[in-house]
């Protein structure tokens, strides 16, 4: 069994409506994208929220619900600051239910309309997780692990029949949930710009399945068989120094960088909306991390559209 994706049935006017639009005629909102990510406890939310930072989100989590209005007002006030927002709603923040419809009533009341996110997950998952990670689950008062996880289902469930987008997490790694919601975050952004994800890896834990581009850097000196360099990642200063030092390198960025201010603008054209873009050496430790790394920095630089970077052999480490 795979992870599950749905989207709940929506009637009324907003089912048509796209996230970040406005929820009025005539009020216009500069692309403006504003998520609210709610689920259970365990789900992933966690996760979700760095991936959002990665992509240069502002990340609000844990705001009492009393304070959530003033949020949205200064969200909508200030659409250059707050661009793109993800506001982290769940049992933390008291009645979630009203919490949740008190900042998505103060968003639409202002012309925005916020993208809903639900992460959940299978009982005995949550289960799992909680003994595994020794955390206390936040209903957990005087009942048990399992009769907080259904209480907070209850709580939840009117959030969860509101949503957009509905992921279970059970059978999903991190990578693949990341790619899910990137995936659903590039069928809402702005027409005109890619979403678009780079990622590092090792050849010898295969090619990345959602990759659009690939590019080989096995040609570079590989830091591994250097003693000093081994157990240091691309992430270092020592390994990416040494990498991007080489001329080939640098030629090699410089190609690619050619390469992508023609492409991306052609894709654009064409109607794709999100891109991956892999760069693999041997194990993807060094010489991938730190191309990469370059490479990201550049692509923010040029603002084609949202940038998210993910190492995948770090994450398997």
């Amino acid at each position: 069994m795979t992870g599950d994706e749905t989207e709940p049935e929506r009637s009324g006017p907003e089912s048509t409506a796209e996230p970040g639009a406005s929820a009025e005629p005539g009020v216009a909102v500069d692309h403006q994208h504003v998520v609210l990510l709610s689920g259970l406890s365990g789900g992933g939310k966690t996760a979700a929220a760095k991936l959002f930072e990665d992509l240069g989100y502002t990340v609000v989590d844990n705001l009492p619900g009393e304070l959530l209005p003033r949020l949205a007002d200064l969200v909508v006030d200030n659409p250059e600051r707050f661009g793109k927002v993800a506001i982290v709603l769940d049992v933390r923040s008291g009645d979630a239910p009203m919490a949740f419809g008190a900042m998505r009533g103060a968003l639409e009341g202002r012309g925005t309309r916020p993208q809903v996110f639900f992460l959940e997950a299978r009982d005995e998952v949550l289960i799992r997780r909680f003994s595994e990670t020794r955390h206390r689950h936040p209903l957990a008062d005087q009942r048990g692990i399992a009769s907080s996880i259904a209480a907070e289902r209850r709580l939840l469930d009117p959030v969860r029949s509101e949503s957009d987008v509905v992921i279970d997490t059970s059978d999903l790694s991190l990578r693949e949930l990341r790619e899910r919601i990137f995936t659903r975050l590039g069928e809402a952004a702005d027409p005109n710009r890619l979403a678009i994800q780079l990622i590092s890896f090792g050849f010898k834990f295969g090619v990345p399945l959602e990759a659009d581009l690939v590019f080989d850097v096995r040609f570079m000196q590989n830091p591994y068989y250097i003693d000093e360099l081994r157990q240091l990642s691309g992430l270092t200063a020592p390994v990416s120094e040494f990498v991007l030092g080489q001329p080939v390198a640098q030629a090699f960025l410089r190609h690619v960088r050619e390469f992508l201010s023609f492409a991306l603008p052609a894709y654009v054209s064409e109607g794709k909306t999100r891109l991956t873009i892999a760069l693999g050496c041997t194990g993807g430790y060094h010489r991938s991390i730190a191309l990469s790394e370059e490479l990201a920095a550049w692509l923010r630089e040029q603002d084609f559209g949202p940038v998210a970077l993910f190492h995948r052999e770090l994450d398997r480490a």
